[in-house]
């Protein structure tokens, strides 16, 4: 018959031995194609955005292949990877690590303008707000964990011809007669510095007429500018960082007096075409 001393030692057994708990779940081999180039191969579900398996995560990051396609910026695919597929270390943390709060930033930052060119903006669901401070948290950052090496071939910029139907299909925040005065590269992140000699076209952003900084968006120079050179330029802004940018779409012309005349006409044309609505 089983007694109460019994059963007290029992319980004092199972206190010392442990009680058995579900096994948290094991790390896994990255199989989401996209993200087969990270610095990492081993990741766990569920992900940052809740999906249980791979197979989910591969389907949903799916839709962000012709944004990558644009190469808005360089840390997107990491920034995506590090929350569909992210890196799974058990040595260190149970929990799959979270990116930084500024990789978000700089995806977003390079990214969500030419979304918006297409009526979207940045999905809620990769907002920056909740993500750990490098300094305050752990996360993850491409420099901290990969050496960034350029591919020779990488840097190879897609020409925009300049057209009545381009200029008007693209819808350029500004548009600048501009003498470059040099381009500058800090931690992979390009910019061209211009001294503004005439502006034909503003929005939000102010725009002095004055040395004032252009801001690539990947680590590319595309469109290609030439030190001392003058040029007619067109590109976009982010309103919420209060810059001028050179990202995909944007176009760097040698400056001649005709292509100046030209925009001023197709302001005019456009001009007239909206106020006859």
């Amino acid at each position: 018959m089983f007694s109460y001393q019994m059963y007290i030692s029992f319980l004092v057994l199972l206190c010392l031995v442990g009680i058995p708990r579900a096994a948290a779940a094991p790390c896994e081999p990255v199989r989401i194609p996209m993200c087969k180039s990270m610095p990492w191969n081993m990741t766990k579900m569920p992900n940052h955005l809740h999906h249980s398996t791979q197979a989910n995560a591969m389907l949903a990051i799916e839709q962000f292949e012709g944004l990558l396609g644009t190469r808005c910026s360089p840390v997107l695919l990491f920034y995506l990877c590090a929350m569909y597929g992210p890196i799974c270390t058990p040595e260190f943390q149970q929990e799959p690590i979270k990116p930084c709060k500024s990789v978000c930033e700089r995806a977003k930052s390079g990214c969500e303008p030419v979304m918006k060119q297409y009526n979207h903006t940045w999905p809620e669901s990769l907002a920056c707000d909740e993500l750990p401070v490098y300094d305050r948290g752990v996360c993850i950052a491409p420099e901290a964990i990969v050496q960034v090496q350029e591919a020779p071939d990488r840097c190879k910029c897609r020409g925009v011809k300049l057209s009545y139907k381009t200029y008007t299909k693209n819808n350029y925040n500004y548009v600048i007669r501009a003498k470059v005065k040099e381009i500058r590269s800090r931690n992979h992140d390009l910019s061209a510095i211009v001294e503004v000699k005439d502006i034909l076209k503003s929005s939000l952003v102010n725009i002095p007429r004055d040395t004032v900084t252009l801001y690539y968006n990947s680590g590319c120079p595309c469109p290609p500018l030439t030190p001392s050179e003058e040029y007619m330029i067109m590109g976009y802004e982010s309103e919420e960082q209060s810059r001028l940018l050179l990202i995909e779409g944007s176009i760097a012309q040698k400056w001649k007096d005709r292509i100046g005349r030209r925009v001023k006409v197709w302001d005019r044309t456009n001009g007239m075409r909206g106020s006859r609505r």
